[in-house]
């Protein structure tokens, strides 16, 4: 723990809205149950879970991949992976709409970029409704962003500072007058990070059956600056018309190097190298929204039309000097040049008519148009920054796909359930060509997704619920590129063009309550899976692995999600839940032994503690429990979180956060088949110490803070 107390300088000159949010306002039909006095407050909808997050603390400095970490069922690993419910093919949606930021190889890392700070509450949808794309097995994540409807300036700042040169400086504000509604902000973020990776293997001649051990050991260490600035503007027309448009840009520009020291045999190696690399990579994510709503005829009556288009572009050049101990030889030099480009582009039309007796219709057109374009080349150095010799890889591999899609959604009182069910129905159209070969391929699917949910009141304060949906999970652009990536010279990457999407049914059932400061739920689910995709590593030297993906017949997931949430005292807050699951894989397609289970329980734990009216302490443990997979297991991962807030006065706060404070980032991925056993740990400099102040101006100075307040 001697690096929890490594000096922290504290600075700050800051201007951001209070984090407490605005007073509940729910809408006389929606049956809610609000959990208080403590880090996540908690809201259960008919089709999904909604979380407030801005009593959390790692919101001041943290981002999307941290706030997500500390929602129920919800994972994100060091490289920013998402999953729910064990299920890493998750939609990530802000605002309700898609963004070319979460999609492919651009989601992990903007997870880890996204700032906290915006963040006002997230949705989380196991089984989503109809209006919602179909895309994603493990369901729906809408990260929604904050905005204020308090008339005149209101606006905040901060300047917070960590160790390892580490900073987030942030400025924020919102005009409100009248029909006009302005907003926007600007900011930096530095991070430095550090990895150490250890890969020990055993590769075996299906001809001779002799075994040769290997051992790759990688110290990467990077440092990345990431500027952004957004704006907004809505402006009412009339009292029947709304217009708005938005705006937003983040770059990322940083230094990465590593270190990667190969070794093949037993205790006498028979080949020993280094190779070390200088890189710098840069990425810009952007996007561009204009949406216009008319009311007509009937109260609630809406037409609403959006157009949004994003773009995510990453350039990534690396110089590579390679030298020899066994056998002993000259030095080589390459160079690699990685990159590409993102675009989404979406046009909706939305129909909202409500009728009598609580009823509702919904009705809706979606035209989502996404181009993928990847290209790499490599090449042979004659020396330390020379020209290139030769070219020795090229990937230039194009992806399109244009999905059109209709659905309606009907909700209606029940007796005595309230019953919401829909229908979506999809065609995608696929081309991808990967040019240096010239490989065509592609592909059409079309499927109907019906969506069902159901919930009633039980006495004053319970709530039954049950739902099921049909999803599917397209395969990711880079997962069906033929290319091999060499990048790392011993652990060699390829997609497969053959991939199949993933056809999932999901069903769950489930019970919550709430008395007072205490309440406490239960939730059933089942998934079925078919094709589902997943990762597989196969020998094609005595040290060197090839990893790509390929479909499984049939895999099965169910369990158990609880929750309990309450008081200890008035100033204690404790929350509790888990997810006790069962998981099936049959990976008799690959060659592999047939149907593998395996149970776990998955566990996250919080206490908020309000000593006085100005301080506030949390603390959050988590842990996910080992998984499965074809060829072997992923481990255990866990974390601790610590944070602090001190309001110093009405408009200025200190806040302190530690995130990962005993470094469990460490990730385990064990792969035992009959021609290769192999163990692979990474350790990730995770332990975070964050401190700084917020200045918040033109926001109420007393309130009832984490509370939720919908759209109507």
């Amino acid at each position: 723990m001697k690096r929890l107390v490594a000096p922290v300088v504290l600075s700050a000159l800051a201007f951001a809205p209070d984090a407490r949010a605005q007073t509940a306002k729910p809408t006389p039909a929606v049956q809610e149950v609000v959990v208080v006095g403590q880090t996540q407050q908690t809201q259960n909808r008919i089709d999904r879970t909604v979380y407030a997050v801005s009593r959390d603390l790692q919101a001041t400095s943290g981002t999307a991949a941290d706030i997500l970490n500390n929602i129920p069922s919800v994972a994100v690993d060091p490289d920013g992976g998402l999953s729910l419910r064990g299920d890493s093919n998750v939609t990530v949606l802000v605002d309700g709409k898609p963004s070319a930021q979460f999609t492919g190889a651009a989601k992990g890392l903007s997870l880890q970029q996204f700032p906290a700070s915006q963040i006002e509450r997230v949705e989380v949808l196991a089984n989503p409704p109809a209006q919602f794309k179909a895309e994603g097995s493990g369901g729906v994540i809408n990260i929604i962003t904050k905005k204020t409807g308090k008339t005149g300036l209101s606006g905040s700042g901060q300047l917070t500072l960590g160790d390892k040169r580490r900073f987030v400086a942030a400025l924020e504000g919102a005009y409100n007058k009248d029909r006009l509604k302005l907003s926007g902000g600007i900011g930096l973020r530095q991070d430095s990070r550090q990895r150490l990776s250890t890969d020990d293997r055993v590769a075996v001649d299906p001809a001779t059956g002799v075994q040769t051990p290997s051992r790759q050991i990688i110290d990467e260490r990077f440092r990345r600056l990431v500027p952004s600035i957004k704006a907004g503007v809505d402006y009412d027309l009339d009292a029947g018309q709304a217009l708005g448009g938005s705006f937003s840009h983040r770059e990322l520009k940083g230094v990465r190097f590593f270190d990667q020291n190969d070794r093949v045999g037993p205790a006498t190696p028979t080949a020993s190298s280094l190779r070390h690399s200088d890189g710098h990579d840069w990425s810009s994510d952007e996007s561009r929204a204009l949406h216009f709503e008319q009311k007509l005829g009937r109260p609630g009556e809406t037409l609403s039309i959006g157009l949004q288009s994003s773009t995510s572009r990453e350039q990534e050049r690396y110089l590579y000097r390679n030298t020899f101990a066994v056998p002993s030889g000259p030095a080589t030099f390459d160079d690699l040049h990685l990159a590409f480009a993102i675009r989404k582009d979406e046009f909706s039309a939305d129909y909202v008519l409500p009728l009598a007796s609580g009823r509702e219709l919904k009705l809706g057109y979606d035209l989502e148009d996404d181009h993928n374009d990847f290209d790499d080349n490599a090449n042979a150095l004659t020396g330390p920054g020379g020209t290139a010799s030769r070219n020795t890889a090229d990937n230039h591999f194009r992806y399109r796909q244009r999905i059109n899609a209709v659905y309606g959604q009907y909700q209606a009182p029940l007796g005595p359930w309230r019953l919401q069910a829909g229908l979506r129905v999809e065609q995608a159209d696929v081309a991808m060509l990967q040019l240096v070969g010239h490989i065509p391929g592609g592909r059409r699917d079309v499927g109907v997704y019906p969506s069902l949910h159901l919930d009633r009141d039980i006495g004053d304060t319970a709530k039954l619920s049950a739902s099921l949906s049909r999803r599917i999970s397209r395969p990711d652009p880079e997962a069906l590129n033929p290319f091999i990536d060499q990048q790392n010279t011993h652990n060699l990457r390829a997609g497969n063009p053959n991939l199949l999407p993933q056809d999932t049914w999901s069903y769950q059932l489930g019970y919550s309550d709430g008395r007072g400061d205490l309440s406490y739920g239960a939730t059933g689910y089942l998934r079925f899976d078919r094709n589902t995709v997943t990762d597989i590593v196969r020998p094609i030297g005595p040290d060197v692995v090839l990893a790509t993906r390929a479909n499984l017949p049939n895999t099965r997931a169910g369990g158990i999600e609880f929750n309990l949430n309450g008081k200890i005292g008035p100033k204690l807050g404790y929350g509790l839940s888990g997810n006790l699951f069962l998981s099936q894989i049959d990976a008799s397609g690959l060659g592999l032994r047939g149907l593998k289970s395996t149970t776990g329980l998955n566990l996250k734990a919080s206490l908020d503690y309000r000593p006085t009216a100005a301080d506030s302490a949390q603390i959050s443990v988590s842990r996910a429990d080992r998984r499965l997979t074809p060829q072997g297991y992923l481990d255990a991962v866990n974390l601790l979180n610590l944070g602090y807030r001190r309001q110093l006065r009405p408009d200025w706060a200190m806040v302190v956060t530690v995130s990962d404070a005993f470094a469990g980032q460490r990730q385990r991925r064990l792969s035992v088949t009959a021609s290769l056993t192999d163990d692979y740990v990474r350790r990730q400099d995770s332990q975070i110490v964050m401190a700084g102040l917020v200045y918040t101006f033109g926001a109420p100075k007393k309130g009832k803070g984490g509370g939720f307040e919908y759209e109507q």
